[in-house]
C-alpha cells in the first residue's frame, strides 16, 4: 500500500509537472517580442523627423530644406507605407510571414542609406517612401503573425506588442536625436534592422503557413516550439487542419468573399477603429507638445518635453499589455475614446481662452494636463488595440487582404493628418481644430458601444460566429453560405 501511494504522488508530481509545462507560454512572448522589433523599425521611421526636422532646418546637409520640403518629408513616410500595405497582401501567403518579415529589411537599409548620404532633398523623399514601404508592410505581417502563434488567453496581450515596439521606436529617436546630428541619429536607425534579422533567425515560422503549404510536421515543429513539449500539439493542429480543410472546400473569388457577413463587419470595424485612431487627434497632441509645455508655463527644454510625452506614452502602452487580456478590449477602447474626447475639449478650450485674450495664467495647467491624461489614455486604447483587433477579425481567406486594406487605410488618414494639419491650424485656428477631434472622439464612442465586438478570450471560431457568420440563409451552393468557416484557427 505504501509503495502504491509512493507512485500515486510520483505520477500525480509528473502530471502536475507536464500540465505546468504544457501551459508555459515564455517562447509564445519571445517570438512575439522578437516578431514586433518590426514595430520598433517602423517607429524610428516614424519619429526620426521630430529630432531630425531642426537639424535640416540648421543646414546639417550639405543643401538648403525649406519647411515646405519638411512637410514633404515627414508626410512621404506614411505615403510609402500606403505603397507597402497592398504588395504585402499579394506576397505573404506566398513566401511566408517570417520570410517577409526579413526581406522587408531590404529596402529599410537602402531608404536608410540614402537618408545618411542624400545629395537633395528627392533622396531624402526616396529614403522616407522606402523606409515607410517597409514600416506599412510590417503593420500588416506583424499583427498577423502574432495572432497566428498565440494561444486565446494571451492573443490580446502579444497583439498590443507591435504599438509598444512603435512607441518605444519613437522615444528611441527622440532620445538619440538629443545627443547625436543628423547623421549619427539616421546610423543608429540603420542598424536596428541589421540586429533585427539575426534575432528573427531564432524563432519559427507560423504554423498556419506551413499548413496553408501542406507541410503538416513543419506546422507540428512550429506548434511544437509554442506550446511546450508537453502542450496538446496534435489536437490543436487537427482542429487547424479542418479549419484549413473547410476554407479550401468553400473558397470563393476574393470579391465575393469580401460580400459575406463577417467580412463586410470585420472590415467596417477594421477602418473605423483606424480612423479614429488618426482622427483622435493623436499626432496633433504630440505634434503641438512642445507648444503646450510652453503655454503651460513649463521652462523645460524642447527635447525633453518630448522625451517625457515618449516615455508616458512607452509606460502606458506597456501597461494596456498587462490588462488588455484581463478587462477587455472594448472596455479600452471606451474608456481611451472618452477621456480623449474631454481632454481636446480642454485644450481647446484653453486656446480659445487665450485667443480671445481672456486671463489664463491660473488655468495653465489645463492644457499640460489635459495632453498627458490624452496620451496615456490613447497609449492605454487607442493606440495598440486596433492593431490587434484587425489580426482578429477578419475572415482567413481575406485576413491578408483585408488587414493590408485596413493599414493602408490607417496609413493614409496618418498622411492626411501630418501633411494638412497645420494647414487646417491656419484655415480655422487651433481651438477649432482641437474641438474637431472631440467630435470626432464623441462619434467614436457610439462606434465602440454600437459596432466593436469583445473578443477577449473568443476563439476564432467564436469571433466569426459573433461577426454572423452563418447568418446568411441563400443555399449551400452559394458563394455566401460559406462564410460560417472563414477564420476559424
Amino acid at each position: 500500500m505504501t509503495l502504491e501511494k509512493i507512485a500515486m504522488t510520483q505520477r500525480a508530481m509528473v502530471e502536475e509537472q507536464q500540465a505546468r509545462i504544457g501551459n508555459q507560454k515564455w517562447t509564445q512572448y519571445l517570438a512575439a517580442f522578437i516578431a514586433t522589433i518590426g514595430g520598433f523599425i517602423a517607429g524610428t521611421a516614424l519619429g526620426w523627423t521630430a529630432p531630425a526636422g531642426p537639424m535640416m532646418e540648421n543646414n546639417q546637409y550639405s543643401f538648403v530644406i525649406s519647411n515646405e520640403n519638411l512637410a514633404w518629408i515627414g508626410a512621404c513616410m506614411p505615403l510609402g507605407a500606403m505603397l507597402g500595405c497592398p504588395v504585402t497582401a499579394g506576397l505573404v501567403d506566398k513566401l511566408g510571414r517570417k520570410n517577409m518579415m526579413i526581406m522587408l529589411c531590404i529596402p529599410t537599409l537602402v531608404g536608410w542609406a540614402m537618408m545618411i548620404w542624400a545629395e537633395s532633398v528627392a533622396w531624402i523623399c526616396a529614403g522616407r517612401l522606402l523606409t515607410g514601404f517597409a514600416s506599412g508592410s510590417l503593420s500588416v505581417i506583424v499583427p498577423l503573425y502574432t495572432s497566428e502563434i498565440a494561444e486565446k488567453e494571451i492573443r490580446g496581450t502579444l497583439g498590443t506588442y507591435f504599438q509598444l515596439q512603435v512607441t518605444g521606436g519613437i522615444l528611441f529617436t527622440y532620445v538619440i536625436g538629443s545627443y547625436f546630428d543628423v547623421f549619427g541619429l539616421t546610423i543608429i536607425c540603420a542598424i536596428i534592422p541589421i540586429a533585427y534579422v539575426a534575432l528573427m533567425v531564432l524563432i519559427p515560422e507560423s504554423p498556419n503557413f506551413h499548413l496553408m503549404k501542406g507541410n503538416v510536421e513543419k506546422a507540428r515543429l512550429s506548434l511544437r516550439y509554442f506550446r511546450g513539449p508537453y502542450g496538446t500539439v496534435d489536437q490543436e493542429l487537427s482542429i487547424m487542419q479542418d479549419s484549413l480543410a473547410k476554407t479550401e472546400r468553400e473558397r470563393v473569388p476574393l470579391m465575393e468573399a469580401f460580400q459575406t457577413t463577417p467580412a463586410k463587419r470585420g472590415l467596417f470595424i477594421g477602418l473605423g477603429v483606424m480612423l479614429l485612431q488618426q482622427f483622435s487627434g493623436c499626432n496633433a497632441v504630440i505634434f503641438y507638445a512642445t507648444f503646450i509645455f510652453k503655454e503651460a508655463g513649463s521652462a523645460m527644454e524642447p527635447n525633453t518635453s518630448t522625451i517625457i510625452v515618449g516615455i508616458m506614452s512607452v509606460i502606458a502602452t506597456y501597461v494596456s499589455t498587462l490588462i488588455v487580456d484581463r478587462l477587455g478590449r472594448k472596455i479600452l477602447l471606451l474608456s481611451s475614446i472618452i477621456v480623449m474626447a474631454i481632454c481636446t475639449l480642454l485644450i481647446g478650450a484653453f486656446f480659445y481662452m487665450k485667443a480671445n485674450e481672456y486671463d489664463v495664467s491660473s488655468i495653465g495647467f489645463i492644457p499640460l494636463t489635459s495632453m498627458c491624461v490624452f496620451i496615456i489614455l490613447f497609449s492605454l486604447g487607442f493606440g495598440p488595440i486596433p492593431w490587434m483587433l484587425i489580426g482578429e477579425i477578419f475572415p482567413a481567406q481575406i485576413k491578408g487582404t483585408a488587414c493590408s486594406v485596413a493599414c493602408m487605410a490607417n496609413w493614409f488618414f496618418a498622411f492626411i493628418v501630418t501633411k494638412f494639419f497645420s494647414s487646417l491650424v491656419s484655415a480655422i485656428h487651433i481651438y477649432n481644430t482641437f474641438w474637431l477631434f472631440t467630435l470626432f472622439s464623441i462619434l467614436g464612442t457610439f462606434f465602440v458601444i454600437c459596432i466593436v465586438p469583445e473578443t477577449k478570450g473568443k476563439t476564432m471560431d467564436e469571433i466569426q460566429e459573433m461577426l454572423g457568420a452563418g447568418s446568411d440563409l441563400t443555399p449551400p451552393t452559394h458563394a455566401n453560405a460559406s462564410i460560417d468557416t472563414k477564420g476559424k484557427y
